[in-house]
């Protein structure tokens, strides 16, 4: 297969680099060390639709980054976008909120098996530290139990001592066990008796540079009780995975009920809303709340999420992103054992992670990641992948054509591996 080339990417990065903080911040850019070597990967965007992206250079890409999951229903899904053009010509962001933010709001409440009200703002981490904060204003208590390996965000509350910025009284009343050890959490429980305000965890472990995992089966349902014994606020961050596995939401899905449930990415097939959904019992608290931003009512992103979950339904979009995410992740397994790789597929067939067993130090598995990428697909190394609705069979198909041969170039490198 022909390889791609980026000039043009990398002369824009270099353009970008003079006026934007590290070209491009955060985990979609360089800087962070996953893209390996950096040369092999496009870092601008020029034009999308469906699965598809075209980079500055006109490569096509498959792509099942999906923008890190608010693409649910493909590049400009025709029915989202008109509907949100609809609202524009209307109103968007006005003095008062549109009636739109209503309508959204009792869809939310009709749709999510917790959720008995609905509060929008603009980010996953708006939410999550929106629901830290609920927890603490209805409990009057500090602390906060995270599962390790967490990811919440970007706010203080959610990062380590020793990140760049972070105080230790922002940290510390963080309290940290590990997933699926409930003899752990129940110690903590027991030691900080009548401290602890909410524990907050994605619905299962989907972090980055490690397998994703599921939780034992029972495991939420005791984790349930024991924060009913102790008056803790139970939180899910179904930020990445809200939508994907169950439409009522990921707490659904495992049989049992959140106290608050943090929702974005996949919210509004990438228009800027996030929710925070909640019991009744804990309206009061987050109505005392002083939590708003500039945009957070902004009526677009309200019609664009009805739009948007309401062909979620129609589709029934988490049986057929399992079903697509089966059939590319089989197909990526074969490929790699055709040329004696294994390929270890975790997670949800919809939010699938990938790791090539041969080699601990993940060397092996990013030149396969970059093969792939020169080719036509965009992975990438350590973060979970998405599945989405306008995915193709035929797609699918040159999918994995394109691992097989990257598989191929990477034994071709290492014949000894």
């Amino acid at each position: 297969m022909k390889l791609y080339k980026f000039e043009k990417s990398h002369e824009m990065f270099k353009k970008a680099f003079n006026v934007i903080p590290s070209g491009i911040y955060g985990h979609q850019g360089p800087s962070e060390g996953c893209y390996i070597p950096n040369n092999v990967f496009p870092m601008f965007s020029e034009h999308a639709k469906g699965s598809k992206f075209w980079d500055l250079d006109g490569n096509e890409f498959i792509d099942y980054m999906c923008g890190y999951g608010p693409n649910v229903l493909g590049y400009c899904d025709p029915d989202v976008d008109a509907a949100a053009l609809e609202q524009l010509k209307k109103e968007n962001c006005v003095t008062i909120p549109s009636a739109k933010m209503v309508e959204f709001a009792e869809l939310l409440v009709d749709t999510v098996a917790c959720a008995d009200w609905a509060f929008f703002a603009k980010n996953g981490g708006d939410v999550t530290s929106l629901a830290v904060m609920t927890a603490r204003a209805a409990t009057r208590r500090k602390k906060i139990v995270f599962f390790n390996g967490y990811y919440h965000g970007v706010a203080p509350w959610t990062q380590k001592l020793d990140y760049p910025g972070i105080l230790e009284e922002e940290v510390a009343n963080n309290i940290y066990v590990d997933f699926n050890d409930y003899p752990a959490l129940e110690k903590v429980f027991t030691e900080y008796k009548g401290e602890i305000a909410g524990l907050i965890a994605t619905p299962y472990m989907h972090g980055n540079f490690v397998d994703n995992f599921f939780p034992d089966e029972g495991y939420w349902q005791k984790v349930r009780k024991l924060c009913d014994d102790h008056g803790v606020v139970l939180i899910i961050d179904d930020v990445r995975a809200g939508f994907r596995l169950d439409l009522a939401g990921s707490d659904h899905f495992f049989g049992f009920k959140a106290d608050l449930i943090c929702f974005c990415k996949a919210l509004a097939n990438g228009y800027n809303v996030s929710a925070l959904c909640g019991r009744e019992s804990l309206k009061d608290a987050v109505s005392s709340l002083t939590y708003t931003g500039s945009y957070w009512m902004s009526a677009v992103p309200f019609a664009a999420g009805i739009a948007c979950i309401n062909k979620m339904k129609a589709l029934d979009t988490p049986a057929m992103f399992d079903k697509l995410g089966r059939e590319l992740t089989d197909g990526f397994v074969k490929a790699g054992k055709e040329h004696g790789f294994d390929l270890v597929v975790s997670g949800a067939p919809s939010l699938f992670y990938l790791r090539t067993a041969n080699d601990d130090s993940l060397m092996l598995h990013q030149q396969w990641v970059a093969e792939c990428v020169q080719r036509g697909i965009f992975i990438t190394s350590h973060h979970n992948h998405f599945i989405n609705a306008s995915l193709t069979h035929e797609e699918i198909n040159r999918s994995i054509e394109i691992a097989e041969d990257a598989f191929k170039a990477v034994r071709k490198n290492n014949p000894d591996a």
